[in-house]
């Protein structure tokens, strides 16, 4: 195979919730983390191929890259629309050949016929069929998955061309799909029902080369659900990491994303533990029972949420929980309630987003069907945009959320939820603790920006000298999580503000 030049391109992500865009500045850092997906492409294409990187949330994409390349790889999701759009615009100003795959091009590929080389689903399999087809020169237009592939195949991804010193945290990916089957999440669709998983072998190799590339902080899990395959989970794969990390002397923490039922495996909340994980994204939606049960999510109803939610924290982990307004069976008392149940819960981390209708979803399909539909998704379910008729009407639900948000990050309501839950957060305390510069730059610019700027001033320095003398060991989640608030603060007065 010809030597080929490629530049792999990460499209702009606009200001979300989970950009954490507000909170980066306090440590310096541009960007959340790399794009997986792009980054184990890049392993997979010939070594001898030239290679460069750009993340457009890090960095300008000058026109000398263009000019360098001889194709443009580029991925992303539906939230990134526009900025993937620019960039195949100027690609083709400058004769650059595109190859674009992931969600956005599987779900939208007929709005993007320009490209040249689209994928669509997962491309383990489909992604040397091109390699052949480019080397006999007859790359076809589409490489359509017909089945899902064989994660235990998956390289482990190309890490060396990205600049690590722009991110906070590092991702990998232990399983792909989910047992579960919520009308309004597009996972089954992309990656299928019945979860793949890669060996432990795997995870701690992925592992290692982190680490012996420099890496040091945190990982996120991307998975789908990250107990979808519980026996696999406790018998072979938290087991092993907790092993290696203890060899390593803990240099990461991790994250990841699971069902709520996580809260009725006591050895598996222990075993996460042991492993390193602190901090666990949720799916808990609504407390309302028949909106549960109208979404399908089957695994939340019966259950007392609150109870499981506790049961979590217990355990010494931190549940970041997601919630959604608009169902058609959410009464108008609806948001007083989720408002209330956020607090109580001591969830200082809660998304609340708006019903969205992913296309290809079964929600989709359901108000395709009755007539409901408005227009494409932003992919972002907390900017305040609607693509469908909610029953209970435009400006109810607009003005409810509204107040919700208003609610729950208002410096008296969000630091009352951080005392409440630190009060009972009871992290292991046995691991080193790893100080870097950038904790320290932190903590001053939050007394700066917190402190003494910022509209929550008195309730900082209340946070900060309560923990200082009730639990001095978690100062620095304190501080954290005071960052963390600035963040959602600025994040949803962009959005509110949009509102009329």
């Amino acid at each position: 195979m010809k030597d080929i030049k490629v530049l792999f391109i990460h499209p702009q992500i606009p200001t979300t919730f989970w950009g954490f865009k507000y909170a980066l500045k306090f440590i310096s850092k541009k960007a959340a983390s790399p794009p997986l997906g792009l980054l184990t492409i890049a392993a997979m294409a010939p070594k001898k191929w030239g290679k460069k990187f750009i993340d457009v949330n890090t960095s300008r994409l000058k026109n000398k890259y263009l000019r360098w390349a001889d194709y443009v790889f580029i991925s992303g999701m539906e939230l990134q629309r526009d900025s993937a759009r620019e960039i195949i615009d100027r690609c083709r100003n400058f004769g650059v050949k595109i190859v674009a795959g992931g969600p956005l091009f599987t779900i939208e590929y007929r709005d993007f016929d320009d490209v040249d080389h689209l994928f669509i689903g997962e491309s383990e399999n489909t992604f040397p069929q091109f390699l052949e087809d480019l080397d006999n020169g007859v790359p076809k237009h589409i490489y359509w998955a017909k089945e899902f592939p064989d994660i235990t195949k998956t390289p482990i991804p190309l890490w060396e061309i990205v600049n690590k010193k722009k991110y906070s945290l590092m991702s990998i990916q232990y399983s792909r799909g989910c047992p579960f089957n919520c009308d309004f999440c597009s996972v089954t669709m992309l990656n299928g029902h019945q979860p793949r998983t890669k060996t432990a072998e795997q995870i701690i190799n992925e592992l290692e080369a982190l680490y012996n590339w420099g890496w040091r902080g945190g990982v996120f899990f991307v998975d789908d659900n990250f107990i979808g395959n519980r026996k696999q989970v406790k018998k072979k794969l938290l087991p092993t990491i907790a092993h290696w990390m203890e060899e390593k002397r803990y240099p990461f923490t991790f994250s990841t994303q699971l069902s709520l039922d996580l809260a009725d495996d006591e050895e598996l909340m222990q075993l996460m533990i042991k492993a390193g994980f602190q901090s666990l994204f949720v799916g808990i939606e609504t407390p309302h029972e028949e909106s549960l049960k109208e979404c399908a999510k089957y695994q939340n109803v019966g259950r007392n949420l609150m109870d499981s939610i506790k049961c979590i924290q217990q355990y010494g982990l931190e549940v970041q929980g997601g919630f959604i307004l608009g169902f058609d069976n959410d009464p108008e008392s609806i948001f007083v309630r989720l408002a209330e149940f956020i607090q109580n819960s001591g969830i200082i981390t809660a998304m609340v987003g708006l019903l969205t209708a992913a296309k290809g979803t079964r929600l989709y399909n359901r108000l395709e069907a009755e007539n409901r539909l408005l227009e494409k998704t932003s992919g972002n379910n907390t900017d305040c945009s609607l693509n469908f008729i909610p029953k209970m009407g435009y400006e109810t639900l607009i003005h409810g959320y509204k107040n919700v948000l208003s609610t729950i990050y208002s410096p008296r309501h969000y630091y009352e939820r951080i005392r409440n839950f630190l009060k009972e957060y009871k992290p292991p305390r046995l691991r080193p603790i790893h100080f870097h510069i950038m904790h320290l730059e932190a903590f001053i610019k939050s007394i700066v920006l917190l402190g003494f700027i910022g509209r929550e001033k008195l309730d900082y320095w209340r946070l900060l000298f309560w923990s200082l003398f009730k639990r001095p060991y978690l100062l620095p989640t304190a501080v954290t999580f005071a960052i963390y608030g600035y963040h959602f603060r600025r994040t949803f007065a962009e959005y509110l503000k949009n509102i009329r």
